[in-house]
């Protein structure tokens, strides 16, 4: 066993003009988020545990796109979607369409504990959380008034936003210059950037775990599912490594990025940052994303076809390293 190993994401596609002080928040964010995984593995608490407790505090901080500070649908609301992967024997959780759950990841690590299914949606999770005791607010409790500013100009642009926290301020500078506009499913978007939250871990004992959480697109249609929930897309873990991704949800999903990783490890027998890098070129098509991973050996590893992607890692053996850009 090479060690314990942790990496976090705030997400990927960073606009280019995002001031620094937004910058220097993440990066204390991501930093602050490293530490608490760091001393819960020192504890010796198991890689889903260590996943939950992080995506948790990243929820909780409005900064990043999940929990407090989600986006928000094209009516105004915020519905949230979560999922979380234990290796060892590939037990998942996943959840979407919150809108009263504080913390989302926590929800789904019941959906894989307490029920006989692996995913739940809409009214059935939120009758789910309620039967569990998990803690509950009203949707309120998630909008910020930045998001609100921000879905007013998407639906100026009538677009839906990706970089739903660009500054109001300036914003006629933020993603103008870009030539050839993104597209998601054919259709042209206006601006890309952070849309998720995510954790992977492998533990002392070698077993590993992933957990990805988001508001999801602002300006997004009500009911839009995206990757975040979905195993095998925006998350998965299994023996061999942990996988959290974000970017564009529709391409992860036709990709399915997360478990490409894993696949091609196994059937190439890929190391990880091989196995990494290999995806982010050869399964997105034309789709922007990134993603965090770490393998069952102590490995860590991330990558992104993107402007930059929020990110931090860490090893036993004392590396560590917080980033943005390339």
């Amino acid at each position: 066993m090479g060690g314990w190993a942790i990496a976090v994401h705030g997400g990927a596609g960073v606009d280019p003009n995002l001031p620094p002080q937004r910058q220097e928040e993440a990066k204390q964010l991501l930093t602050r988020c490293l530490h608490l995984g760091i001393s819960a593995l020192r504890s010796n608490l198991p890689a889903i545990d260590v996943v939950e407790l992080v995506v948790r505090e990243l929820e909780t901080d409005p900064l990043f796109n999940s929990g407090c500070g989600s986006a928000l649908t094209e009516k105004g609301t915020v519905e949230m979607e979560a999922s979380i992967m234990d290796g060892p024997k590939r037990r998942c959780g996943a959840v979407s369409g919150v809108t009263t759950v504080k913390n989302p990841i926590s929800l789904a690590r019941l959906v894989m504990d307490k029920s006989p299914h692996s995913y739940l949606a809409f009214d059935g999770a939120e009758q789910f959380a309620r039967q569990q005791g998990v803690e509950l607010v009203e949707n309120e409790y998630f909008i910020t008034p930045e998001n609100v500013g921000m879905l007013k100009l998407a639906k100026e642009a009538n677009a839906i936003l990706f970089d739903y926290r660009i500054p109001t301020a300036g914003y006629e500078t933020c993603g103008s210059g870009v030539e050839s506009p993104l597209q998601m499913n054919g259709l042209p978007i206006s601006v890309y950037a952070p849309e998720t939250v995510g954790c992977v871990v492998v533990d002392g004992e070698g077993r590993c775990a992933a957990a990805t959480s988001t508001g999801g697109l602002m300006n997004k249609m009500t009911g839009r599912i995206g990757d975040s929930p979905l195993i095998g897309a925006g998350t998965y873990a299994c023996d061999l490594c942990g996988v959290s991704c974000t970017g564009e949800g529709e391409a992860i999903i036709r990709g399915t990025l997360a478990r490409e990783v894993a696949a091609v490890m196994e059937y190439k027998g890929l190391g990880l940052q091989e196995a990494v890098d290999f995806v982010i070129k050869e399964r997105l098509d034309e789709g922007m994303a990134g993603l965090i991973a770490v393998s069952k050996s102590g490995e860590v590893a991330y990558g992104f076809n993107c402007n930059g992607m929020f990110r931090g890692c860490a090893t036993e053996d004392g590396f560590m390293e917080v980033g943005i850009w390339e």
